[in-house]
C-alpha cells in the first residue's frame, strides 16, 4: 500500500516552511510531510526527522533518492518524549515549526508483521520500538482482569471492556494468547451480535487500547508536546495531527493552557475528496498554535 500523508496540503499552509527554516517532524514515519515541507525550506533550511521504530528510519533511508533532501534530512531513531534532548544532542537550533502526525503508518498497519491489524493473523506484539519490553502478548496474558478492563475503557473507551477481560482471563487459562486472530475471536464472543454489523470492527477499539498501552501513546504526547514548545523560537508553529478523541483532547486542552495562540479556532478534518482517496484519513483532525 503507497503511504498517503493526511493534511498534507493543510500542514504546509499553517507551518508555513520557509527558505532556510529549521523545522522538526517528530514522528516521521514514511517521510510524507517531510518530503513537503523540504520541497519549501531550501537551500539551507533542514529537517530534523525523529521516529521510535529503526525499520522506519532504515525505509527513510533507502527511499529518499533526492541526494539533496539527504543532505538537509537528519533522521534520528528515538521517541519523541526526549525530544528536548535529541535536540540538543542534534545541536538543532532556530527551530520555527514542529510537526506531530500521531497516526499510524500504513506500513505499520501492512508490513510489519507486529499485529497492529486485527485483519490479519499476527504475532500480539504492537511495539513501535522493537525493544520496548512491553508487547501486547504480555498485556493479554500476564495482566489481571481489572487492569486489563481500565485500558480497554480508558484507551478504547469499549463498553464492554469487563465481558472483553473475562473472556481473555477464562481462555489463557487453557492456553496463552498469542496471535491477533485468536484475540480478535475472544472479542467477538464477548461483544453482542447485534453491535458486530456495526461501520466499527468490534476489535477496533480493543486494538487502540492495547497499542496506546504498549507504547504508553498518551504520556509520551503530554511530554513531547511540553518540550516542543520549549523548542520553539518565537513565532515559532506547532502542527498535531490527532486521530481519536483521547489525543485530540490532550491537544486541545495544552494549546489552551499554554501561552499560545490558537491558530485553528476549530479543528483542521479532511476534505471529503481527501477521505475518498484516503479512507484512513476520516478521523484526523489538525490543531495549529503559534507560541508568542
Amino acid at each position: 500500500m503507497v503511504h498517503i500523508p493526511v493534511l498534507q496540503k493543510e500542514v504546509i499552509k499553517y507551518l508555513e516552511p520557509k527558505p532556510n527554516e529549521n523545522l522538526i517532524d517528530c514522528t516521521i514515519g514514511e517521510a510524507g510531510h517531510t518530503l513537503a515541507i523540504l520541497e519549501k525550506n531550501g537551500p539551507r533550511g533542514k529537517v530534523l526527522g525523529i521516529d521510535q521504530d529503526p525499520e522506519m528510519i532504515k525505509n527513510i533511508e533507502c527511499r529518499i533518492s533526492n541526494i539533496e533532501y539527504k543532505k538537509r534530512l537528519i533522521l534520528v531513531c528515538d521517541n519523541f518524549a526526549n525530544l528536548e534532548e535529541i535536540v540538543k544532542k542534534e545541536n538543532f537550533k532556530l527551530v520555527k515549526g514542529i510537526l506531530f502526525d500521531l497516526g499510524m503508518s500504513s506500513w505499520h498497519l501492512e508490513k510489519s508483521g507486529r499485529g497492529f491489524s486485527f485483519l490479519k493473523r499476527e504475532p500480539l506484539d504492537m511495539r513501535y520500538n522493537p525493544e520496548s519490553p512491553l508487547t501486547a502478548e504480555k498485556i493479554v496474558n500476564y495482566w489481571s482482569a481489572p487492569e486489563i478492563e481500565k485500558i480497554l475503557r480508558e484507551y478504547g473507551q469499549e463498553s464492554f471492556a469487563r465481558e472483553i477481560a473475562k473472556n481473555i482471563i477464562e481462555f489463557r487459562k487453557i492456553k496463552p494468547i498469542k496471535t491477533t486472530s485468536l484475540l480478535v475471536e475472544l472479542v467477538k464472543k464477548a461483544v453482542p451480535k447485534r453491535f458486530h454489523h456495526k461501520k466499527l470492527h468490534p476489535a477496533t477499539k480493543t486494538f487502540q487500547a492495547l497499542r496506546i498501552a504498549v507504547n504508553d501513546e498518551l504520556n509520551n504526547l503530554v511530554k513531547g508536546l511540553s518540550q516542543a514548545l520549549k523548542t520553539l523560537e518565537n513565532g515559532g508553529r506547532l502542527a498535531v495531527i490527532s486521530f481519536h478523541s483521547l489525543e485530540d483532547r490532550i491537544v486541545k486542552n495544552f494549546l489552551q493552557e499554554r501561552k499560545i495562540e490558537i491558530l485553528t479556532k476549530k479543528p483542521i478534518a479532511p476534505s471529503l475528496e481527501e477521505i475518498k482517496i484516503n479512507p484512513r484519513s476520516r478521523s484526523a483532525k489538525l490543531r495549529v498554535g503559534q507560541k508568542s
